[in-house]
């Protein structure tokens, strides 16, 4: 940047766009427990499972978070929840959703924990609470309110006297309306469990003894209260007693060192199904087969319930997000950010949790044996004695290829890093590599009703002159806005000598930020948050230093000798032009097809066809914030790509029971200068794309399978590999948009032929299931060898198949 005179005054926006600038004797029945909804059920423990109105549970537990998906959109989740082979539901406790004011409560919309609880108790499920007080979450502060840094001699999260009488009030507030409402175990309600606090052992050492006493004082309030369920801390392997140290993590069957005391039961708290992202991430994820192999060894060695975080992952709506966190969050989990069944994943996993209930019996009352056959096998089982219950899991972790084990006098054939489990130590009834359930492949389809020519208007905010401050050092971001806004404006002026600008070379302006963005003007010309961790309550976020470098006269440091003004916000911000109340505040221009940084955008539009899921693609924009009729949809970062070339997020999840039919207030702030809305389009979001990749050799489906008198029995004669393929409501299969029985290449949406093909593949799989809202293809070489010619003898086949769902014309 060049300087031409002197005595400038200067401006400095500095901008934070993703705010962090912010036991007893029991019987060894193993009948599934009957729920009644007034039955009061006592919870216990000991060093194998919970106990919960005297019968020993598997639980399989998915996190759900009721702030990040509406309450329209609950049922349909919670109940997919259940289908997948789930009995709990996890979820945290939002102080800062809850209380965002100091003293004042909020209950209500997405905020309604009583609702959300009461629709899990109604599907007969199974709750556990995660109070906090500190989350992380990758939600804004960790969940912990902005008021709570004001509080005069507070530290978070430590023996501090202020922190500890808010973090107990709040526990309070919330525990005392779950008992009201009668929503623990012990008052007949679902909520099994409970946790306080979240991985303090990754801050506990920067607090010393300090941090000893709070986690201390932590487990006695909750113990205190007499709730009649047990507590665990995640993370936490000192964890006081009676509360429960439980492991997070991708694979707590190698790295949790178990419990803390043999009576305490093997609990995972965490199993991340994928890893959540921020702007600038190119796509991850992690492979059901991962997954499956995780929770496997972990029953196998004494684990007796998981948690898989995300279960369902949602949205981050409105402002709520941790630093650069995409507004989609965990989409790759088993349900996906609209709540659709993401396969093979969903499949794979309730596939799992059948085949541990089929061990149900051995895993809770057996006693466990291992061996060690080689140096990439194992095999762990569990026998009751003088019965014949048993059940074994025979594990080879050579990555490269299959492994021989022999068991019990019979050799099994386990494939490359993969588990098989043996419900009664001689049967095979499911393997976590060789995945039988269908696939899926989300499609965005254009709206036809939404994607009308839109007439934007536009109005710009105006960068203020010179405010007035007195401040010589620019004021800590997160203070300034106090999570009001994400923008905070920076002024200050300052002089220089024309013989300062007569030195060779570039002048620059260098700024030392912690906010993610920033946006700099010069004389009127444009030039151009921490949620964890320990003493969060006095990290800092935004500008730290501003100085010019390359003048004659040496550098000049304007932190300290220029006073600072400041303001929050935007204006549109303060006058609610984002919603139908506000909009008409402002003097709206039509939009001429260009204008600067800083400027909001409005049009309307109807509702999409169709209930489908719905989503805004914001193509042609920078960065910024969308409201849908006041509701908040999220922080869009089109312009931060990814290694990829592309953004990490293009598509915004505009819920349901957001829109109405017509006339759609849809408004957009937005940083950048030059973008192009008339690009954004909206779509209607499905899974309808299905496919099945199967190989010949693989364990037929687990669903063929059933425990009767202590026996694993075959639900029919013929027990043989299938692949089933199932359209979601009223829709039927309307296309085969690809078949081959051989060798084919290639994903769910990128199939294609390999070197070995049966011809009659498409046909066969056509007569199998055109029309039909589901069908089931014999995975053999008979039904696809008609002419019983083998064109290639050697070639172990697999079976590719992808199909179209839709609806008929009555439909």
């Amino acid at each position: 940047m060049r300087i031409h005179s002197c005595n400038y005054p200067w401006l400095l926006l500095a901008i934070l766009v993703i705010l962090l600038s912010f036991s007893g004797a029991l019987s060894s029945d193993d009948e599934e427990k009957t729920t009644s909804k007034n039955t009061k059920k006592e919870v216990t423990y000991d060093g194998t499972s919970l106990i919960i109105n005297g019968k020993r549970e598997l639980l399989y537990s998915g996190s759900i978070h009721y702030p990040r998906s509406t309450p329209d959109m609950w049922p349909n989740i919670i109940k997919r929840a259940k289908q997948g082979g789930l009995n709990t539901i996890q979820t945290y406790v939002f102080w800062n959703v809850h209380e965002p004011e100091q003293g004042k409560f909020n209950f209500s919309g997405r905020a309604d924990l009583v609702k959300f609880i009461k629709l899990i108790e109604k599907n007969g499920m199974y709750v556990t609470l995660r109070l906090g007080p500190f989350i992380q979450a990758e939600w804004t502060h960790g969940g912990l309110p902005y008021w709570l840094r004001e509080v005069p001699g507070i530290f978070f999260r430590t023996d501090n006297e202020p922190f500890k009488e808010h973090t107990e009030r709040y526990v309070r507030v919330i525990l005392d309306k779950m008992k009201k409402e009668k929503l623990f175990a012990s008052q007949g309600g679902p909520i099994i469990l409970g946790q306080i606090e979240n991985e303090y052992s990754a801050v506990q050492r920067a607090y010393k003894e300090d941090g000893l006493n709070y986690i201390k004082w932590a487990a006695k309030l909750v113990h205190s209260m007499n709730l009649g369920i047990p507590w665990v801390m995640c993370k936490q392997n000192d964890a006081p007693d009676p509360m429960i140290n439980a492991c997070n993590g991708r694979h707590c069957g190698d790295t949790f060192p178990g419990p803390n005391k043999d009576h305490k039961p093997s609990l995972w708290t965490e199993n991340w199904t994928t890893q959540f992202r921020v702007f600038g991430d190119p796509p991850t994820q992690r492979s059901a087969e991962d997954i499956a192999f995780s929770v496997a060894r972990f029953f196998s060695k004494n684990g007796s319930h998981v948690n898989y975080y995300m279960y369902h992952g949602g949205t981050n709506f409105g402002r709520t997000s941790a630093h650069y966190v995409t507004t989609r969050y965990y989409d790759d989990a088993p349900l996906d950010e609209y709540g659709l069944e993401k396969e093979p994943k969903y499949g794979h996993l309730k596939h799992l949790h059948n085949a541990l209930n089929l061990c149900k019996k051995a895993l809770l009352w057996g006693q466990p044996k291992t061996e060690k056959p080689g140096k990439d096998t194992e095999i762990r089982y569990y026998e009751q004695p003088g019965t014949k219950v048993c059940a074994a899991f025979l594990a080879n972790n050579n990555t490269e290829s299959a492994e021989k084990i022999k068991f019990k006098g019979k050799e099994y054939v386990i494939p490359s890093r993969s588990i098989s489990i043996l419900p009664d130590c001689k049967t095979v009834v499911y393997n976590t590599g060789e995945i039988v359930s269908h696939h899926t492949a989300r499609n965005y389809m254009k709206s036809k009703k939404a994607n009308k020519k839109f007439d934007f208007k536009v109005f710009t905010e105006t960068v203020p002159q010179e405010l007035k401050g007195d401040n010589y050092v620019p004021v800590e971001l997160y203070g300034l806005t106090k999570d009001e806004s994400d923008y905070g404006w920076y002024t200050t002026n300052f002089k220089i000598d024309d013989s300062d600008l007569k030195k060779k070379g570039k002048t620059t302006l260098r700024i030392a930020s912690l906010g993610h963005a920033l946006h700099v003007w010069l004389n009127g010309e444009y030039l151009g948050f921490p949620d964890s961790g320990s003493y969060m309550e006095h990290r800092y976020t935004g500008p730290r230093s501003v100085s010019i470098l390359g003048l004659s006269s040496g550098t000049l440091d304007l932190t300290e000798k220029s006073k600072w003004g400041n303001k929050v916000g935007m204006e549109g911000e303060k006058l609610g032009i984002h919603a139908e109340k506000g909009v008409k505040e402002v003097k709206w221009q039509k939009f001429s097809g260009k204008a600067p940084g800083l400027t909001w955008y409005q049009t309307y539009f109807d509702a999409p066809e169709s209930q489908s899921a719905a989503a805004i693609r914001m193509n042609g924009m920078g960065k910024g914030l969308i409201w849908v009729n006041g509701e908040g949809v999220g922080r869009y970062w089109m312009s931060f790509l990814s290694p990829l070339g592309k953004p990490t997020q293009i598509e915004y999840h505009i819920p349901r029971s957001f829109l109405k039919p017509k006339k759609n207030l849809l408004v957009i702030f937005e940083e950048e200068p030059n973008v192009k809305p008339e690009l954004i389009d909206f779509i209607i979001v499905n899974r309808d794309t299905l496919c099945s990749y199967i190989g010949e050799e693989y364990t037929p489906s687990v669903r063929h399978w059933t425990r009767k008198n202590d026996q694993v029995q075959a639900i029919s004669d013929n027990v043989h590999l299938t692949a089933t393929l199932k359209c979601s409501g009223t829709k039927k299969i309307s296309a085969v948009e690809f078949a081959s029985f051989g060798n084919p290449i290639g994903t769910c949406g990128n199939f294609t032929l390999g070197s070995c093909n049966a011809p009659a593949s498409k046909q066969v799989i056509e007569k199998h299931c055109l029309g039909k809202a589901e069908c089931v293809i014999p995975v053999n070489k008979s039904t696809f060898q008609q002419d019983k010619k083998d064109l290639c003898p050697k070639v172990v086949k697999k079976l590719a198949v992808q199909v179209k769902c839709g609806r008929d014309k009555k439909n």
